[in-house]
């Protein structure tokens, strides 16, 4: 394309960035005396040449037009879609809410309760007298009555108080259940996509093997072709060729299975792609069994959730203790009302106001029971934090005992893969030299894959345990990932 002098004049030739040729072109001269007439108006003017260069111009093209392509999914966008999106953690959001709730609900004891009354009651016969002749009506037929009333605990022996510390221990709980349920939802968040990233590669590894397996084939039959090889020998390469074609459909299978369990952990479309963005290189901070069960016996949730548990049963056994207890209460109403002497139809303000000493005598003996029920709760509840704090110390180990396994697993594996890889080259040349036979060569292949396998299922089982590890000290997975993860 040739470049327009410095002293051309834009509104004499324009040159087509759509055309492949360098051909300039013109406009006839009456848009030319136009432009011209409209040289002061520059707003006309710019809509006019969009106008003509929208008109003039050719549509693009399919292949110019950038291809939609989704953004990687690291593991930290997961646990943030798992958080936000996923209907357990949103239940576990509204249950914190209603708990909350619970403990305004307890609170309104400790204000007075306000409430309006209107009623109509007609009567007949009414109470009356004769004087001199003369019928007096004590009491109207139609009544009328309307109030405004309110009422109030005075004291109550600290019932209300017992149950807004009651309230607020089901606030806490309910917290702390929250946590378990986003730690839990993490950690299967967490499960899931080091599946797929596993499932992944296994299927990449497994492909290796099929396509060293036809190559091997596709030999073979050369040297069948020319009588240099036996059917046998075509039939053991068809078969594992045919066994590691079943292998990776396995592995595929249980590829879109994973991949479904992350899109619904996620919140994710059915149809949404996972291109997931992610690698089995982390490492465990802290692996000392003694600090990590101190830190599991201050911060994991369910020691925290079986302590809040034992303050609840602690209160419910003092509240069972004061429901036999009297209660005060006052009331003061305000209202209008007929049925005053001497006008009887005539509606009158009255007020009333009152203390009320309510002291209960016997109640089937459900005191007594709700007492027995309060204390077995209770020591159910400490045997339940006893219990808690021996699994808590026990998963410390057992998990801190499977990443030390794990760690030997990866040493050993990766010299199982160098070992495997040079048998295979040696195999293949001494096959390609007519030293080994074709059963020599198909068990290096295999043996190479399933080297790698292993291998790749140790980094797996490795990075598993290292969240199991900060599982059981109490970590809730929610800060940042490490590096490449």
């Amino acid at each position: 394309m040739k470049e327009s002098k410095s002293g051309s004049a834009p509104d004499q030739n324009h040159v087509d960035p759509d055309n492949g040729s360098n051909e300039k072109r013109t406009f006839d001269r009456p848009t030319q005396e136009l432009f011209k007439s409209m040289k002061h108006n520059k707003s006309i003017a710019t809509l006019l040449l969009i106008a003509a260069v929208m008109t003039t111009a050719q549509p693009l093209r399919a292949e110019e037009i950038a291809p939609a392509t989704s953004e990687p999914i690291t593991l930290d966008e997961a646990l943030r879609m798992t958080r936000e999106h996923n209907p357990r953690a949103l239940q576990a959001v509204e249950e914190v809410k209603a708990a909350d709730a619970q403990v305004t609900r307890g609170r309104s004891g400790y204000f007075p309760h306000l409430s309006a009354s209107a009623g109509y009651r007609y009567l007949d016969p009414v109470a009356e007298a004769n004087f001199g002749g003369a019928t007096i009506q004590f009491v109207p037929n139609d009544n009328y009555d309307a109030r405004v009333t309110a009422e109030m605990m005075l004291y109550d022996f600290g019932r209300t108080g017992r149950t807004v510390d009651l309230a607020k221990a089901g606030r806490n709980s309910a917290g702390i259940r929250q946590e378990i349920t986003l730690r839990d939802l993490s950690l299967a968040t967490i499960r899931a996509f080091y599946s797929v990233l596993f499932l992944q590669e296994a299927v990449s590894v497994q492909q290796k093997e099929i396509d060293a397996l036809q190559k091997n084939l596709d030999h073979m039959q050369k040297r069948y072709d020319e009588g240099a090889a036996t059917r046998f020998d075509l039939l053991t390469t068809q078969v594992r060729l045919a066994a590691a074609g079943n292998r990776k459909i396995d592995y595929e299978t249980q590829l879109h299975n994973q991949e479904i369990a992350l899109r619904r952990l996620c919140g994710l479309d059915e149809q949404a792609p996972l291109n997931l963005s992610g690698s089995f290189d982390i490492t465990v901070a802290d692996k000392d069994a003694n600090r990590l069960a101190a830190a599991a016996l201050e911060q994991r949730p369910e020691l925290m959730l079986a302590r809040e548990n034992l303050k609840a049963a602690s209160y419910k056994k003092s509240l069972a203790g004061k429901e036999f207890l009297p209660k005060i209460v006052g009331s003061a109403s305000w209202g209008t009302a007929n049925g005053y002497m001497p006008d009887i139809d005539k509606m009158r303000t009255n007020v009333a106001a009152g203390v009320e000493l309510q002291v209960p005598i016997f109640d089937g003996f459900g005191r007594s029971a709700a007492l027995r029920e309060a204390a077995a709760m209770k020591r159910s509840a400490e045997q339940q934090q006893l219990d808690t704090e021996q699994m808590a110390q026990a998963e410390i180990r057992q998990s801190l005992n499977d990443l030390k396994s794990s760690e030997q697993k990866i040493e050993t594996t990766c010299l199982q893969v160098s070992q495997a890889d040079l048998a295979a080259q040696h195999a293949r040349i001494r096959y390609d030299n007519g030293l080994a036979t074709t059963l020599d060569l198909l068990d290096a292949e295999a043996a190479l894959a399933e080297a790698e396998l292993a291998h790749l299922q140790a980094r797996y089982e490795y990075v598993l345990n290292a969240y199991d590890v900060r599982r059981a000290s109490g970590d809730l997975i929610a800060q940042k990932q490490e590096k490449g993860s």
